[in-house]
C-alpha cells in the first residue's frame, strides 16, 4: 500500500470507529428524554429508574464520541491538509457550529441533566436532557450538510487567485438536497443502533428486575421503527444519489451498460466485469424503481458514465471500486433486515398466545425465547454492521472524488506524508481506540449489572404483568 491508501485506510478505521458512538449518543439522548417525560406524566418509578439508568449508558457513549470525534476532525490537518485548504472555508463554520453543539450545548446540558437530581425544578431539570436530544440531532445535521457538500457540492464560488473555495450561502449548505434525504435516513439507522442496544441490555438482565422487560420491548419497538424508517429514507436517498452521483447507482449494481427496466442482484456469484455473473438471483426492474422511481426508468452504466466524465473533466478512471460497492450495499440491507427480524421477533414472542406455537427449542427462558437469549449479541451488532457498511458504500463509491466534481482523493493528502509516519499514527489509534472500546464495553456491562432499583419495594402500580408462558 502506498501513502495515499495507508492514509485512506487510517481515515476509514478513525470514521468508522468513532460512527460506531455517534448513533448511540443520538438514540440514547432521545430515549432518555422520552423516559424522563413518561415519568413526569405518569409517575411511575420504573420510568425513572430507567431513565437514569439509559442516561448513564449515554454519558458513558457521549464520552467516548467526543473524544474520538476530536481525532476524526484533527485527520483533516495529519492527513488532508491540501484538502483542507482547498475545502476549509466552505467545512470549517460546519465544524465550529458542531464543536459548539458538542461541547457548550450537548455536554454543558448533559452534565446539569446528571448532577441536577433533586436539584433543579422537575421540568426545568427535564428541559435539560431534552436540550441534549435536541443537540445531537442539530450536531448530526450540521456535519451531515457538510458531508453532503463532498457528495453534492453547492454554495461554493472558487477563488480565482488561490484556486480555493469559498462559501457563499450557509443557508443553501444547510438545504443541499442530499442532506434533506441523509438526514432522516441516517437518524433512522441510529435508531436502530440505540435500539438494539437496549433490546439486548434488557434480555440479558430480564431475570434481575422486571423493569428490564419493558427496556427490551422499548428497545426492540425503537429499532423496528428505525428499521422502516430506514426503508422509507433509504428509497429517497437512493433517487436523489442517482441524480446527483449516477455512478454510484451503477457501481452498486456492477452495471456497465446503460439498461432501461434494469433489475437488482440480491445475491452473485462471479467476476463483476462487463459480462453478468454466471450466477445470480434478481428482482427485474427493481434497480430502475430504486433509482429513478419507475419500473420502467433508465439507469445510466458505467461505460456511458466514464466516457463522459474523461470528456468533461479530462482523462483518468472515474469509476470506484465496483466489489467494495456492490457488496457493501447489499451487506448494508441485509444487515438491516436482519436487525429488523431480531426486534419484531421479540416483540411477536412477547405475547403468551403467540409462544404457544413455537417449537421446543424456541420455548422462553425466563421471559424470552431461548433462541433470542442465545443469539441476543445479534441485536446491537447487526445495526452497527448496517450503518458501517452503509457509510462505507457512501465513501468508496464516491471515489476518485472528496468533492465530486472539483476535488479528487489524491489531491487532497498532506504533501511530505511518509508511510513510516501514517503507519505509526495508525498503530497508535488502534491501541488507543481498543483501550476504550474495552474501557467503554466495562462501563456498559457494569451499568446493566447494577440493581435498578436496589432499596425500592416495587408497588402493585409499577409491576410488569407476570409472565403467561
Amino acid at each position: 500500500m502506498d501513502v495515499l491508501d495507508l492514509t485512506r485506510l487510517q481515515f476509514a478505521v478513525v470514521t468508522i470507529y468513532h460512527y460506531l458512538f455517534v448513533p448511540l449518543s443520538i438514540c440514547l439522548a432521545a430515549t432518555a428524554a422520552g423516559l424522563q417525560l413518561a415519568w413526569m406524566r405518569t409517575s411511575r418509578e420504573k420510568y425513572l429508574h430507567l431513565t437514569k439508568f439509559v442516561g448513564k449508558l449515554l454519558i458513558a457513549t457521549f464520552a467516548v464520541g467526543v473524544v474520538t470525534g476530536l481525532v476524526q476532525e484533527f485527520q483533516f490537518g495529519l492527513g488532508w491538509s491540501a484538502f483542507a485548504r482547498f475545502y476549509g472555508d466552505v467545512f470549517g463554520p460546519t465544524l465550529a457550529i458542531e464543536g459548539m453543539l458538542a461541547f457548550f450545548l450537548e455536554a454543558t446540558f448533559l452534565a446539569l441533566w446528571y448532577f441536577g437530581w433533586d436539584r433543579l425544578p422537575r421540568r426545568l431539570h427535564a428541559a435539560t436532557i431534552v436540550i441534549v436530544a435536541v443537540g445531537t440531532l442539530l450536531s448530526a445535521y450540521i456535519i451531515l450538510a457538510a458531508n453532503s457538500f463532498m457528495q453534492n457540492p453547492v454554495a461554493y464560488a472558487l477563488d480565482p487567485s488561490t484556486g480555493r473555495a469559498h462559501l457563499t450561502s450557509f443557508t443553501e449548505l444547510l438545504t443541499n438536497e442530499v442532506v434533506l434525504a441523509a438526514f432522516p435516513h441516517t437518524m433512522a439507522g441510529a435508531a436502530m443502533a440505540g435500539g438494539g442496544l437496549l433490546l439486548a441490555i434488557g434480555v440479558w438482565r430480564l431475570s434481575a428486575d422486571r423493569a428490564f422487560a419493558t427496556l427490551s420491548r422499548l428497545g426492540a419497538w425503537i429499532m423496528l421503527a428505525g428499521g422502516l424508517g430506514t426503508v422509507i429514507s433509504g428509497d429517497h436517498l437512493g433517487k436523489v444519489m442517482t441524480a446527483v452521483q449516477p455512478m454510484k447507482m451503477a457501481a452498486a449494481e456492477a452495471l456497465y451498460e446503460t439498461t432501461t427496466g434494469a433489475p437488482f442482484s440480491i445475491f452473485a456469484i462471479g467476476e463483476l466485469g462487463h459480462d453478468r455473473p454466471f450466477f445470480s438471483i434478481e428482482v427485474p426492474k427493481l434497480l430502475s424503481f430504486l433509482g429513478t422511481g419507475s419500473f420502467n426508468g433508465t439507469v445510466q452504466g458505467i461505460d456511458d458514465l466514464q466516457a463522459a466524465y474523461v470528456a468533461q473533466y479530462g482523462p483518468g478512471s472515474y469509476v470506484p471500486m465496483i466489489p467494495v460497492a456492490f457488496w457493501t450495499f447489499r451487506l448494508m440491507m441485509g444487515a438491516g433486515i436482519l436487525a429488523m427480524a431480531v426486534a419484531a421477533f421479540h416483540l411477536w414472542s412477547s405475547y403468551a398466545f403467540r409462544v404457544r406455537f413455537l417449537p421446543a427449542f424456541l420455548q422462553p427462558g425466563r421471559g424470552t425465547p431461548a433462541l433470542l437469549r442465545r443469539f441476543i449479541w445479534l441485536a446491537p451488532l447487526l445495526p452497527a454492521a448496517a450503518n458501517t457498511f452503509g457509510w462505507i458504500f457512501t465513501e468508496t463509491a464516491r471515489q476518485p472524488w472528496l468533492a465530486f466534481g472539483i476535488s479528487k482523493v489524491s489531491d487532497g493528502i498532506s504533501p511530505g506524508l511518509t508511510s513510516a509516519e501514517v503507519i505509526a499514527s495508525l498503530a497508535g489509534f488502534t491501541l488507543v481506540y481498543g483501550l476504550l472500546a474495552i474501557v467503554w464495553w466495562r462501563l456498559v456491562v457494569h451499568l446493566s449489572r447494577k440493581p435498578l432499583a436496589p432499596d425500592k419495594i416495587e408497588s402493585s402500580s409499577d409491576r410488569e404483568p407476570a409472565p403467561a408462558y
